[in-house]
């Protein structure tokens, strides 16, 4: 585990397996009690990772929201908030967005190699931006983070972070959250896109607990993960 930190997806999806509709809002998958459970979860970790189409599509915050989990945070010696962390092909990250503007923890960019030189023009001060190859290498961004101290990473996605996550052999745990309907719209984000998964039946995950939270239900699976 020292080469990189324990790796938690975190995915709230329809029965049919979409994580949002095809509107121009944002559709809540989730109750006000299943976002205290993540934002419970977030507390546990070091950093939290988004994609920067998430960050673009979404503009989220990815901050702990509640008072007392940031007091036992600190009381524990730990930072207030999470490390913030996304990763970019394209560079197209707006400084202003609310990942780099809310909270005082660290704001990580790690972009592709060309995207660099403009990116850390564009960002200046707003967060720091790190080469991790060309394309994005999973590996040397986890081993850049375990460096830095990131023992327990949570993921949020979108899907196709969550897709090179599973398809490389780079999750260890997954928390599934499915709520009570469907979207049926092609043309709407899935949880994961198509791939070569080493999630097979010659070796599945093992479901680890299953919560009911109202009419969701939370599955949390541990993966046989390649190191």
């Amino acid at each position: 585990m020292n080469d990189r930190p324990y790796v938690l997806l975190s995915c709230a999806m329809s029965v049919d397996g979409y994580i949002d509709d095809a509107s121009p809002e944002r559709l809540r998958l989730s109750t006000p009690a299943d976002f205290d459970r993540v934002d419970g979860v977030r507390a546990a970790c070091d950093a939290i990772l988004v994609g920067a189409g998430t960050v673009r599509a979404d503009d989220p915050k990815l901050l702990i929201k509640s008072p007392e989990r940031q007091r036992r945070r600190v009381a524990r010696g730990l930072p207030r908030q999470l490390t913030k962390v996304t990763l970019t092909s394209s560079g197209d990250l707006d400084p202003g967005s609310r990942f780099f503007t809310t909270g005082d923890s660290p704001k990580l960019v790690y972009a592709a190699s060309p995207a660099v030189p403009a990116l850390k023009e564009r960002l200046a001060d707003a967060g720091e931006v790190i080469d991790a190859g060309d394309p994005v290498d999973l590996r040397r961004m986890l081993a850049d983070l375990a460096g830095r101290g990131v023992r327990r990473l949570m993921v949020e996605g979108g899907g196709g972070v969550h897709t090179r996550f599973l398809t490389e052999g780079l999750a260890d745990e997954l928390q599934l959250v499915v709520a009570p309907f469907f979207i049926g719209d092609p043309a709407a984000p899935r949880f994961v896109h198509p791939g070569v998964f080493p999630q097979s039946p010659a070796r599945p995950m093992r479901l680890a607990e299953v919560t009911r939270i109202g009419d969701l239900v939370l599955m949390r699976y541990l993966i046989k993960s390649r190191r």
